[in-house]
């Protein structure tokens, strides 16, 4: 598999990104929280009329809140990320890592034509697609690269 011929054909629709959990702006910092713990998510979508308005991050939770000393009663919107880019499930995936790296961004919110939300791409989706083309080189280094083995492993 050619990597640089894949990243700009392959789409993001072929990361089978995460689905648009969502919150309204007006929803306290702590359900925001509740519902990120109880689905095993990093960010959420801050949506008004199916559009995105904004997101909110496990990072935006530690500089904007906790670290601020702020109490988890505040509405969302006074500490999400307004307005995040946005990819749309066509885009190829290279477009959309050169967006994440030159933005630092680790999730992007995935619309469909309409504008709605459909998904949320993640840095660790990005990797994975990554190793697929790469899978014995990376599964083939040692746990530890300054530990070299003695002898030859296996039959």
């Amino acid at each position: 598999m050619d990597l640089a011929r894949n990243l700009k054909i392959d789409s993001v629709s072929r990361l089978n990104p995460t689905p648009p959990y969502q919150v309204g702006p007006a929803q306290t910092v702590a359900e925001a929280v509740a519902l990120m713990r109880d689905k095993k998510v990093g960010c959420l979508l801050v949506c008004r009329d199916n559009r995105v308005v904004g997101i909110f991050t496990e990072r935006d939770l530690m500089r904007k809140v906790l670290a601020a000393g702020k109490p988890l009663t505040l509405p969302v919107a006074d500490v999400m990320t307004p307005d995040p880019v946005q990819v749309h499930r066509k885009d190829p995936i290279g477009a959309v890592i050169r967006r994440m790296e030159e933005g630092g961004y680790r999730h992007l919110p995935v619309v469909d034509d309409a504008g709605r939300p459909v998904g949320v791409l993640s840095v660790k989706r990005i990797v994975h697609y990554l190793v697929e083309h790469y899978s014995p080189t990376v599964c083939n280094q040692p746990p530890d690269p300054a530990v070299v083995p003695h002898a030859a492993e296996g039959a």
